[in-house]
């Protein structure tokens, strides 16, 4: 039998980890290479609904998220200002599980079937040679953009809430919370910045419940904020780039990033790794070429994520002003046709 070609995953994240644990099952050396170290806290709604669980199940991971404690969610409620909206049964449920718990998971269980897993070593070329795929995560935004949209993320006990899922809009971003095992509770915002905040370090628990007044606010008013799990990023892209060409093959955030008031960013790496497997372990055998590898895995993403992507963008607009924000929350909010539609179409 011939030696099968390595192949090298750049970047340890929920898309790299998942690619990973699908191609040693099937017998393919992996490397992964990851700039951080586990367990570690990521800005992440922590919440997985829609395809990505089918993925999960197929490669008997959906099982372990459970027994790690993995929430079940089946309802979701919306808030925009001091106005809330009714909880809805989502159409599909899905699982809330913090990353701390997931990524430590994954890594285990990568390391388990036989991957090499390279913590604290950062990949810095700018295109990678064939056999290598990229999973590093978000892309940057252009500094000519006229806001920056930067992540908060944390952790807080002693909170109540309306549904497993909530979901708070502000007129420059809005915040998820939704419910993890042993009564905490993630609170995860994405805000439109026009200029730096000079304290972040200080500011974020102000920022991340949101302003005076609200009822984010009055929610959170006596939470217990776990300062260890707070994180952040700055100069997120939420530009779609899928189906663009492209010198490398890329997957997860890495390739194309929704807009995260979807929920479905989590579901879209676990996809993006799945779709990538028979390709990659052709590759690995012999069976095919880096190029018509690569130009797979972009034309499979690209249709598969394609009317979502597109969908989840018009969403995003509409949410983000508040006129319309209002009239699509009333009219969802009366129509259940309308939320069904909504939330397959971002799926």
């Amino acid at each position: 039998m011939n030696a099968r070609q390595p192949i090298n995953i750049a970047g340890g994240g929920l898309a790299g980890l998942t690619l990973g644990i699908a191609l040693r099952q099937r017998d393919i050396p992996v490397v992964i290479y990851e700039a951080g170290s586990y367990p570690r806290h990521r800005v992440c709604g922590e919440f997985v609904c829609g395809r990505g669980l089918a993925v999960l199940q197929e490669l008997g991971l959906q099982e372990k998220f459970i027994a790690a404690g993995a929430r079940i969610a089946g309802t979701a409620s919306f808030h925009s200002g001091q106005r809330d909206y009714r909880a809805r049964t989502l159409p599909s449920p899905g699982l809330c599980l913090s990353r701390w718990v997931m990524d430590d998971l994954l890594a285990q269980e990568f390391r388990r079937l036989g991957g090499e897993l390279r913590e604290r070593e950062r990949i810095t070329v700018a295109t990678l040679e064939p056999g290598w795929v990229r999973a590093t995560g978000r892309r940057v935004a252009a500094e000519s953009a006229p806001a920056k949209w930067i992540g908060l993320k944390a952790h807080v006990r002693k909170v109540t809430l309306a549904a497993d899922l909530e979901m708070h809009f502000f007129p420059d971003g809005y915040v998820g919370l939704c419910r993890l095992p042993g009564g905490e509770v993630n609170v995860c915002g994405l805000f439109a910045l026009r200029q730096p905040v000079p304290q972040l370090a200080v500011q974020w628990r102000e920022i991340l419940s949101g302003p005076a007044g609200s009822g984010l606010r009055e929610r959170l008013r006596m939470g217990e904020f776990d300062t260890a799990s707070f994180t952040a990023v700055t100069a997120l892209n939420l530009v779609p780039t899928v189906g663009q060409p492209t010198a490398e093959c890329s997957i997860g955030d890495a390739l194309t990033m929704i807009p995260p008031v979807t929920g479905n960013g989590m579901s879209m790496a676990f996809e993006s790794a799945h779709w990538a497997v028979t390709p990659l372990a052709a590759y690995s055998r012999g069976e095919l070429d880096w190029a018509v590898t690569r130009q797979t895995i972009t034309r499979q993403c690209a249709t598969g994520f394609a009317q979502r992507l597109r969908w989840a963008t018009w969403f995003q607009r509409l949410l983000m002003h508040q006129v319309s924000r209002e009239l699509l929350l009333r009219v969802g909010n009366c129509s259940d046709s309308l939320w069904r539609v909504c939330f397959a179409k971002t799926r």
